[in-house]
Formats: structure tokens, C-alpha cells, sequence
């Protein structure tokens, strides 16, 4: 249902740390214009996590009326309280979003069996395209494959994004999940290989800084031609990397302020980023061609 480069949307403030929905519009037609593929919405680039229920519903609102139904628009829902989910991801529907990308609960570690019911619980209780969302480094609980393949038995369930970075995992996910289940990197660095063992794109952050370049590296490897799409991803390599130098979105919000797309504005207990880390993104930003 999905492919390509779908932008892990930051989620524009000012700088007492509102948000700034003049700036959110401005955004998402930049990324139309730009060619990406597909918008996610109050993801973990989004600062979802710092949003109230009433912002989060609002920012996912703004965003599909901005986009008109021009590129799909996922909608973050993902909570550790199973019924947050479930309300949320009832919303986002209510709203006209495409589908929800639920991230696996954090904080709380959930077992397999856990995982597996928390998931079909929503699936179940909201007709929508829901999208699975294991990211182990920033949850503390990975879901494995053999739990991503039950679920992806399930109506409903159409895919998942896979943060681990591992071209192992992604390779058990192909070979256990059900045909036509999609898989969306979650890892920029690694989102060549993934696509080359039969991912479907990525839902990237450093889409938010160069669109135009990642929409042509995943239509380049979903065409299979490794080489053009190689050339494309060494221009971004370093941008990869240094938008992790701190917690994202820290790096990455900062970056796309400097291209005059919104202003500084993050929320507690984010800070901006650190001094000694902005020439290293600025030259990153400019190794890629932004």
C-alpha cells in the first residue's frame, strides 16, 4: 500500500515550544513538491511522546488537511497503554488519516505474548491500515520476528517499520511473514540493504533535511538498480550519521530551521542542539547537497 520515502515529519514549535501550525503547512507542501512518497505524522520524530492527546489529534489533522490527498498520510498512534492506542488510532481514523503506525508499548517491557495482544487488541477494535513499529533502542522491548509474523496474520495489519538495523531481522521478517505483509526501514543508514532483501522503502528522518534525494535513492533501489542508488546514498551517508550526534529529533530540527523551513522550537525535556555538535551537522547537510 505504501512505498518509497515516507518522512518521519518533525513537528514544527515556536520557541516557547507551541506549535506552530503556519510552519506545519509550509512543511508539508515542501515534501509534496519534493517528492516524498508519504507523511508520518506524530511519530518519534514528531515528539509524540511530549504531545497531549488534543495536540496529537490536532497535528495529525492539520497535516491530512494540508496534504489533500495528494501523498498518503500515516498517523503515529502508538502508546504503552493499550486502550491510548486504541483511542488514538480511532481518532487518527476519524481524522482521514491512511493508516497508523503503532510503536511497540515502551517503558513498561511487554512479553511476546504481550506484544501479540496489545497489537490484535487494536486491530481489532479500529478498521484502519495499521503498521507495526519495532524500534528496541528507544522502547526497550524488541519484538521478534516470530511475533511480527502472527500478528501480520491478522486483517488490518499491513506492515511493519523496522528500526533494529539488523539485515538479519529483516531477512526472518521476509521469510516468516505472510505474503504481501510490507516492510519499511527504519533506519536511514541501513535502508539500501533492506530494500535489497525485500523491503518496501523507509520511513526516514533524513527525509525531513533531503527528500529529494532519499525519494530518488528508494525509487532508485526499489527499481533495482543498486549502483544509481548507491551514488545517491553516498552524498547522504554523513547526514545519516550526524543526525543521531544527540537524541533525535534534537539534530534534525535544528537542521531544518537552518534551510528556513520553520524556526527553532522544541519541547522540554528535548533541548536544542548542543553547540559543539552544529558545524558537524551543517557540514553534513552540505556534503549532501541542501
Amino acid at each position: 500500500m505504501f512505498h518509497g520515502s515516507m518522512v518521519a515529519l518533525v513537528t514544527p514549535m515556536h520557541a516557547d515550544g507551541s506549535l506552530n501550525f503556519t510552519a506545519l503547512e509550509k512543511l508539508v507542501e515542501f515534501h509534496v513538491e519534493s517528492g516524498t512518497d508519504a507523511i508520518v505524522s506524530m511519530g518519534t520524530t514528531g515528539e509524540s511522546a511530549t504531545l497531549n492527546e488534543k495536540e496529537h489529534i490536532e497535528v495529525i489533522r492539520r497535516t491530512v488537511k494540508a496534504v489533500a490527498g495528494r501523498i498518503p498520510v500515516i498517523a503515529g498512534t502508538g502508546a504503552n497503554s493499550t486502550t491510548e492506542a486504541i483511542t488514538l488510532t480511532r481518532q487518527a481514523r476519524e481524522v482521514d488519516a491512511d493508516a497508523c503506525l503503532l510503536v511497540t508499548p515502551y517503558y513498561n517491557k511487554p512479553t511476546q505474548e504481550g506484544l501479540y495482544l496489545h497489537f490484535r487488541a487494536v486491530a481489532e477494535a479500529v478498521d484502519i491500515p495499521q503498521i507495526l513499529y519495532n524500534v528496541p533502542g528507544r522502547t526497550a522491548v524488541d519484538m521478534s520476528a516470530e511475533t511480527t509474523a502472527r500478528l501480520s496474520e491478522l486483517d488490518g495489519v499491513i506492515g511493519i517499520k523496522d528500526a533494529t538495523g539488523d539485515m538479519q531481522r529483516a531477512e526472518e521478517l521476509k521469510e516468516l511473514c505472510k505474503t504481501g505483509f510490507e516492510m519499511y526501514s527504519g533506519d536511514d543508514a541501513t535502508t539500501l540493504d533492506f530494500i535489497e532483501r525485500g523491503g518496501q522503502g523507509c520511513i526516514s528522518v533524513t527525509a525531513n533535511v533531503a527528500p529529494v534525494k532519499m525519494h530518488e535513492m528508494c525509487k532508485l533501489a526499489l527499481a533495482g538498480d543498486r549502483a544509481g542508488a548507491e551514488r545517491i546514498n553516498e552524498d547522504l551517508k554523513l547526514l545519516h550519521e550526524r543526525l543521531f550526534l544527540e537524541s533525535s529529533p534534537i539534530p534534525v530540527k535544528w537542521a531544518v530551521a537552518r534551510l528556513g523551513l520553520m524556526p527553532d522550537g522544541i519541547r522540554l525535556p528535548l533541548t536544542p542542539l548542543s553547540a559543539q555538535y552544529q558545524d558537524d551537522v551543517l557540514e553534513a547537510m552540505q556534503r549532501a547537497g541542501v
